[in-house]
């Protein structure tokens, strides 16, 4: 019955030309194991004067018609502009960190560090990157100036980390404790845990005024609304689709609507965040997985894993526009776009590598030799003005 399920949907996805929308990474530790084995000119910016009611720290949103008004081409924060341009690309099964010289394409150092890491996480105040060693217990704090890795921080499971608006917290998601972990953005002592009753918690994005956050879980097909200030978990939703798979989530530049990537559905959940009500769905390809905004707002970047392709989705035309193929396929997965919004740099979870691809063309400009299993990679510096977190989204 399930296959039968499965199949119909993904049918009339692709019988609508994957065009029309539908109204509608791992829990435990040996999930995570097992896991492991166009550039156009910028959309203009609107006059700004709708004024957004934020939450109390948070800095002001600049533009309520574009959240991602602050990550244009090399606009960097005076507190990231003399870092250099690197990789960061963790390596789940070897235990390390690669860091490559994006203007050369070539490796530049291997950074020991605990016991799978999953993410390199940007810090809220863009000062710090923090590698979550999952089942190391443990987060590797580097210094993005240097380069270097300092004392690892006792953190229990953090799959994945995301930073609260204000600034105030880390958000661990501990996705083998079923828990969120309100930790103290700075000494990361915990707060408050919250638990909770989905299995594998591990991505999120939060709305424009950072009131509440949407958070997927993996391995139940749910997703979860999270009030920010109260640390509260205040609806929960199976997804309309059989052993759903929810990955990366992102939140439209106009704020209206979250996308949720589901590698077993092969497509997004289009999301309300603030009615909370049925998602729509849009198929895109096998095993679609992380999300990512080009510099312009414009377009979304869509990686589907299981085929070796990345959809594109224009915000303007409300649809796909075209999908890039990498030569000889590969397992595009987690990473982000350069500075300058020419280069999409994503992880070969499956195939040892990293891929730069052209933003412009689709292009593979280097297929980039790491360790094993590499996955949540972080494009370092980038443009905004404070990161909330996963491999950097930016605000």
């Amino acid at each position: 019955m399930r296959t039968n399920k499965a199949a119909r949907l993904l049918a009339v996805g692709a019988a609508l030309t994957a065009l029309t929308l539908l109204p509608a990474c791992t829990s435990g530790s040996q999930h995570h194991a097992n896991e492991a084995l166009a550039s156009r000119a910028p959309a203009q910016p609107g006059n700004g004067k709708r004024q957004v009611n934020v939450l109390p720290g948070m800095p002001p949103v600049q533009n309520p018609k574009d959240l991602y008004s602050a990550d244009r081409p090399n606009q960097l924060s005076p507190v990231v502009r003399d870092f250099p341009s690197r990789v960061y690309v963790p390596n789940t099964n070897s235990d390390t960190v690669t860091v490559i010289d994006p203007a050369t394409y070539k490796v530049i150092d291997t950074i020991p560090v605990g016991r799978q890491p999953q993410h390199v996480v940007p810090s809220w105040d863009l000062k710090t990157l923090w590698v979550n060693n999952d089942l190391g217990d443990s987060l590797t704090p580097i210094d993005p100036k240097t380069g270097k890795a300092g004392k690892p921080v006792a953190v229990h499971d953090p799959y994945n980390l995301y930073f609260t608006p204000d600034g105030k917290y880390a958000v661990v998601m501990a996705s083998r404790d079923r828990q969120l972990v309100f930790r103290d953005a700075h000494t990361m002592k915990v707060v408050k845990a919250v638990p909770v009753s989905c299995y594998g918690v591990n991505h999120a994005d939060f709305s424009p005024d950072g009131r509440y956050f949407i958070v997927s879980c993996e391995f139940s097909g749910e997703i979860l609304k999270v009030d920010t200030a109260k640390m509260k978990v205040v609806r929960q939703e199976r997804l309309p689709y059989e052993g759903a798979m929810p990955q990366d989530v992102k939140i439209a530049p106009d704020g209206k609507l979250f996308y949720i990537a589901d590698m077993a559905a092969n497509g997004l959940w289009i999301l309300d965040g603030d009615k909370f009500t049925r998602p729509r769905f849009l198929y895109t390809g096998k095993g679609a997985h992380g999300l990512y905004i080009s510099r312009d707002s414009r377009v979304m970047y869509i990686s589907n894993r299981g085929e070796g392709t990345i959809s594109l989705f224009d915000f303007g035309k409300n649809r796909l526009t075209v999908k890039w193929h990498l030569p000889g396929g590969g397992s595009p997965d987690m990473g982000g776009v350069s500075a300058d919004g020419t280069v999409l740099w994503l992880s070969g979870r499956y195939n040892a590598v990293v891929y730069a691809i052209d933003t412009r063309t689709g292009k593979e400009l280097a297929r980039i030799k790491v360790g094993s299993g590499p996955h949540g990679l972080a494009v370092y510096p980038q443009p905004g003005r404070y990161s909330l977190g996963h491999t950097g989204i930016f605000r």
